[in-house]
């Protein structure tokens, strides 16, 4: 992607508060000194087999840019890729059902969409929100002596995975289904309590890709602790039998940046590469309100919050992780 937008002219709109340039989650732009546009769009082909939960996973997922950015979704466009000759139409309604459920939760207003004739099926949701200019979240404020708190498990995508490749039931999904199609609401409802410097949602770059992303954009360098990353069922075990697609790219594009200590579980240094669909919030929080914060998420139903790393002054850009 960086060689695809190589290139392309600087934009010099004063409005513009996040743009492309930066590897953040969505763009910014100002409308006023009180309010601002999040603007974001995400679309991928279906992780689960029922309609109805694709589509709700899906969306969940492209309002997570949104609220990583400390923005309140406000209208949702529906964008999906429709194999018409393949599948029945009433496959694609409840694709849009699903999503239209979870923009709903989200206190969101679908306003319409696009479909087009595709091979493959894809879905998801062009998403418009508002945010104070003042109190936007983006990935490059992290502070040396910060606290990293994670707020999903990891391993939806070696859990998905090995559904789709007949080594796990439908029953094995329950735990990881229930992680994607929650919402990561605690950006605009409960973080602006605390110091938070700069926050992401983790998707298909992993943990470590993403937080890579945060560490370069901060200037900062950053430690995980792989035992206090929390892991879904049964994705250790399959961690432990290595990575493949998405994830095992990210391990080998990361392998300049990421060093893993002697000690590390295997599996858990194989985790934190996991490609993740509708992941949860990666944040840095001033280290005295850190355990405060992750209180405050397990108060509010974030019950997988955990402290997982810090960020430090030395090697910036670098990302250690340690048992």
């Amino acid at each position: 992607m960086r060689r695809a937008l190589a290139g392309l002219p600087a934009n010099t709109d004063p409005n513009l508060l996040v743009g492309f340039n930066l590897a953040d989650d969505a763009g910014v732009y100002r409308l006023n000194e009180r309010e601002a546009l999040v603007q974001t769009v995400d679309f991928f082909t279906p992780i689960v087999d029922d309609p109805y939960t694709f589509g709700a996973i899906a969306a969940a997922n492209s309002l997570s840019d949104v609220y990583a950015m400390g923005g309140q979704p406000l209208t949702a466009l529906n964008i999906a890729g429709f194999p018409a000759h393949d599948l029945d139409s009433a496959v694609l309604n409840q694709i849009l059902r699903g999503g239209q459920a979870k923009v709903a939760e989200a206190g969101c207003t679908l306003v319409g969409g696009h479909t087009v004739q595709d091979p493959e099926l894809k879905y998801g949701l062009a998403v418009t929100g508002l945010v104070h200019p003042d109190r936007i979240y983006t990935n490059a404020g992290a502070q040396p002596g910060d606290r990293l708190i994670l707020s999903k498990k990891l391993g939806t995508g070696l859990v998905a995975n090995a559904f789709k490749a007949g080594h796990l039931a439908t029953a094995d999904l329950a735990e990881a289904m229930e992680s994607m199609l929650a919402l990561n609401k605690a950006g605009p409802e409960i973080l602006p309590d605390f110091a938070v410097h700069a926050v992401t949602d983790i998707t298909g770059f992993g943990l470590l890709g993403h937080a890579a992303e945060m560490a370069a954009g901060s200037q900062v360098g950053m430690t995980f602790y792989a035992a206090q990353v929390p892991a879904l069922a049964h994705s250790l075990a399959l961690a432990a039998k290595g990575l493949k697609g998405g994830s095992l790219d990210n391990q080998r594009f990361l392998a300049a940046k990421v060093a893993v200590a002697e000690g590390v579980n295997p599996a858990r240094a194989n985790l934190l590469f996991d490609a993740q669909t509708s992941g949860g919030l990666l944040i840095a929080v001033a280290a005295a309100e850190a355990e405060a914060l992750c209180h405050a998420l397990r108060q509010n139903g974030v019950e997988a919050a955990a402290l997982v790393g810090a960020v430090t002054r030395e090697n910036p850009g670098r990302i250690f992780v340690e048992p």
